[in-house]
């Protein structure tokens, strides 16, 4: 049998055949650049006649659903289906868990969840102990929620954040970031709306902007900057309680607020493992998918992939062989094409000394297998021009990391991460989420006060199981005693960082 890493680069391969219309079509996909406009004379070599009149646009045909297919067919096309399709699937099920209570609360008191077209917000950094989305960081205060656009506009309310860092981000169900919203925008306080595809009613009077959702699906996240002091924590709870979403019917023009200290708790998944919650089934995928293709248009160019997978999912309705070969297949492809893209290795291209970071991260345009890798690994990422997000599971010499080793991370004097907001260094264990100790530490960045620098004004940070040494502590970030991974984040990233000609530094052994 194939190795998982093989059956994935025979999936990729797959996407570069049947996904080529789409890569063309979008201009995304190319290495992060514009792919060239195709052209009669690029696909014959004759050149393109002239003020030829266009034929009107005819509906693709797909396979009969009544004709045969090999089983060998339908595996083929169900893994690619599959990996295509797992994100939205996973964003739909997240929808549906997450806006399943009456008011904005905490879910298991720790992750915030709210009704459709609401958002709930923390009000200090959310818990090591959540597991309802892999690498979640300690830098910024979060709100979460989710709309449902062509029931109802969501109006996105901003306070006045004065000089502290934010941004504001929304997701359509693919991902891919479509409002501007936060202070390296420019962004002015006000009432902003998000609208669906198919919405072109008149912008009411009071709102500042619109952001239009390529699908009715939006993912909604503000992100506050917060120091880790006790004087900040106090400091920006006013601020916070203006940081609301609420249905257009809503709005009024005035400036809402809400306690989010106040707000109630709802009971949590059982059987929680050590790893993220399983958003996408792979028993009932091929069950889901088809809701997921009637609400979300497909991007210019992928109006043949949405036939060719309709025509398999149609001849699933029809035959039970051919349903039962599906739901083998997304069985067999979740246990081979996903799991191995949780390796940062497989989440972007390299960024320099061993780190790798994706490039159209919040864009992915049809860049399917990163779109899904980052799923995997670290949902809902920030757009790239807003976040950078560059991450190893290696060491300096190729080595998985490991706690039973200490680790140096130095930033030469002058050289710390270039970014107009904010950066930090986070430490996850093997399943993407923070790991207990003593310090209860698991990032270390600006918004520490008391880190200590080097005599010749470089910045070193530990990372390992042991204590690096007591002057060293304010630096250490503690692990665990198995594999882990590194993460930097740089919010409003400098362009040196966005073209990676900054380099990340070597994570490198110690004695």
């Amino acid at each position: 049998m194939n190795s998982p890493e093989a059956s994935l680069e025979l999936s990729r391969r797959l996407f570069l055949q049947l996904g080529s219309a789409a890569v063309v079509a979008t201009g995304i996909g190319c290495n992060s650049k514009p792919c060239p406009e195709p052209s009669t004379a690029q696909s014959t070599g004759e050149a393109a006649p002239a003020n030829t009149p266009a034929s009107p646009a005819k509906p693709l045909a797909g396979t009969d659903p009544n004709a045969a297919l090999s089983k060998e067919y339908v595996q083929a096309i169900g893994r690619f289906a599959y990996l295509w399709g797992w994100t939205m699937v996973n964003s739909f099920n997240r929808r549906t868990a997450m806006s399943s209570v009456p008011e904005p609360g905490l879910r298991g008191g720790i992750l915030p969840n709210a009704p459709a077209g609401q958002v709930c917000m923390l009000t200090d950094y959310i818990s090591s102990e959540q597991r309802f989305v892999t690498c979640s960081n300690q830098d910024v205060v979060y709100g979460m929620g989710f709309a449902t656009l062509d029931e109802s506009p969501v109006v996105y309310q901003v306070p006045d954040f004065g000089n502290r860092f934010w941004v504001y981000a929304a997701w359509d169900a693919r991902t891919d970031s479509f409002a501007q919203l936060g202070q390296q925008y420019g962004t002015k306080p006000g009432f902003y709306l998000l609208v669906g595809p198919n919405w072109n009613e008149k912008t009411p009077d009071g709102i500042s902007g619109v952001f239009r959702s390529p699908t009715e699906l939006a993912a909604m996240c503000p992100r506050v900057f917060m120091d880790d002091t006790a004087e900040d924590r106090q400091a920006i709870q006013a601020v916070l309680n203006q940081v609301m979403a609420y249905p257009l019917s809503q709005f009024d023009g005035k400036m809402k607020t809400t306690d989010w200290k106040k707000i109630p708790n709802f009971p949590a998944p059982s059987g929680q493992g050590a790893g993220e919650i399983q958003w996408v089934k792979p028993e009932v995928f091929f069950d889901q998918l088809p809701e997921v293709l009637n609400k979300v248009p497909p991007m210019p160019g992928e109006e043949a992939t949405y036939v060719l997978i309709h025509s398999l999912l149609d001849a699933a309705s029809k035959d039970p062989e051919v349903k039962e070969t599906l739901k083998q297949t997304a069985i067999a492809s979740d246990k081979e094409l996903i799991p191995p893209l949780f390796q940062w290795r497989l989440n972007g291209p390299p960024a320099g000394n061993g780190w790798y970071s994706p490039v159209n991260n919040g864009a992915f345009g049809a860049d399917y297998i990163i779109r899904t890798a980052i799923s995997k690994s670290n949902m809902y990422e920030n757009r790239f021009n807003e976040t950078k997000y560059i991450f190893t599971d290696t060491d300096s010499d190729g080595a998985q990391l490991n706690g039973n080793v200490t680790y140096s991370v130095t930033f030469p004097a002058g050289q710390l991460p270039p970014v107009s907001g904010f950066w930090s260094l986070t430490l996850y264990n093997e399943h993407h989420f923070f790991n207990p100790n003593p310090l209860n530490r698991f990032s270390i960045g600006t918004k520490n006060k008391n880190l200590q620098t080097n005599s010749d004004g470089s910045l070193t940070l530990y990372a390992g199981a042991k204590s690096p040494g007591k002057d060293k502590e304010t630096n250490w970030l503690p692990a665990p005693d198995t594999p882990f991974s590194l993460y930097i984040r740089c919010y409003a990233p400098k362009q040196e960082v966005i073209d990676a000609s900054w380099k990340p530094p070597k994570v490198e052994k110690q004695g």
